[in-house]
């Protein structure tokens, strides 16, 4: 049987230029498969605040910025691509962001699905009638009110694999969920392990050839290279081990681990955990995990060539 190349990377946050590198993997490494394994909106808000003197003032990454008027669109790209979401305002509206949480709260989830939806278009568009299909899903950190946009730009070249069996090329079949165990951050999709378990469960019970199956689940394994990560106190600072370096500890998934154990897929696609970038062999799986850096603009992914049953080879990437 034939083979198939697809690419896959995750956890880009918002960042602007991360997704359209991503979206361009597909030419450069001449694959009909993109996936996108999860956590696609950023994290942070940041105003910038019109002065009575005409400049703007930013707050960004500790430190506060005096940009004049022509430099302002440069810096909201800089933002943009860095995963951020700024917002122009002014100091009156900024008083009232001040006193109103659900004020900001509503200005940050508009503007996150704003530029998903902008995504979306732009994946439809570039992708139609290129044979090349991006198969995507949330993640953990994700609102819900992304599905919506998602399901409403499915097309032949652009899925919602959330929840679902789907079949990437005729016969290897992927399941695929954003969801993940608890972390500190209590996310929108997280839950007990158990839940998590069972929601795998029911996915991965109507996979019908296991052997050339895909698992792309957000959450990597427990305890394995791929889900090491700093300790944090109960303030969610980072706790240091020796040397000074921060103390490193396992926050993956134990119900994704048994259904690695249990199932024995193909193949293993995982994300979630930036600074795990590896990969491991869990009895016949391959897992990977290609880490992300998405606020430096950059996309890490990993390449995969897959023959009928064998992963033929996988290379990690960066650009």
């Amino acid at each position: 049987m034939g083979e198939v190349g697809l690419f896959f990377a995750t956890d880009l946050h918002g960042s602007d230029i991360c997704f359209r590198k991503f979206l361009a993997a597909a030419k450069v490494y001449q694959v009909n498969v993109l996936v996108m394994g999860g956590d696609l909106t950023g994290k942070q808000l940041i105003p910038i605040v019109e002065q009575t003197d005409g400049t703007y003032k930013v707050s960004y990454q500790g430190s506060i910025e005096n940009i004049s008027k022509g430099d302002l669109e440069q810096k909201v790209v800089m933002l943009t691509n860095s995963g951020q979401y700024p917002y122009l305002t002014n100091l009156a509206e900024m008083d009232e962001l001040k006193k109103d949480r659900s004020m900001v709260d509503g200005i940050f989830q508009k503007l996150m699905l704003e530029r998903l939806e902008k995504w979306m278009i732009l994946a439809n568009e570039r992708l139609k009638g290129s044979g090349t299909t991006l198969f995507l899903t949330g993640g953990n950190d994700d609102v819900m009110e992304v599905e919506d946009v998602l399901k409403r730009h499915e097309s032949e070249n652009v899925v919602n694999a959330e929840g679902r069996v789907v079949t990437i090329d005729g016969k290897h079949e992927m399941v695929s969920t954003g969801y993940s165990n608890i972390t500190p951050w209590h996310c929108p999709r997280e839950l007990p392990e158990e839940e998590l378990e069972q929601r795998i469960t029911k996915i991965c019970d109507q996979v019908k050839d296991y052997e050339r199956a895909i698992f792309n689940l957000h959450c990597p394994p427990y305890d394995t290279p791929l889900d090491y990560a700093p300790r944090l106190d109960e303030k969610l600072r980072i706790v240091a081990g020796g040397g000074g370096s921060p103390e490193m500890i396992p926050v993956g998934s134990k119900a994704v681990k048994k259904s690695l154990e249990h199932y024995q897929p193909l193949l293993g696609l995982h994300g979630h955990i930036h600074e795990s970038r590896g990969s491991i062999k869990i009895g016949r799986t391959l897992c990977l995990n290609p880490g992300s850096e998405y606020g430096e603009g950059a996309v890490k992914g990993v390449y995969v060539v897959l023959s009928d049953k064998k992963v033929k080879m996988h290379v990690f990437t960066d650009g």
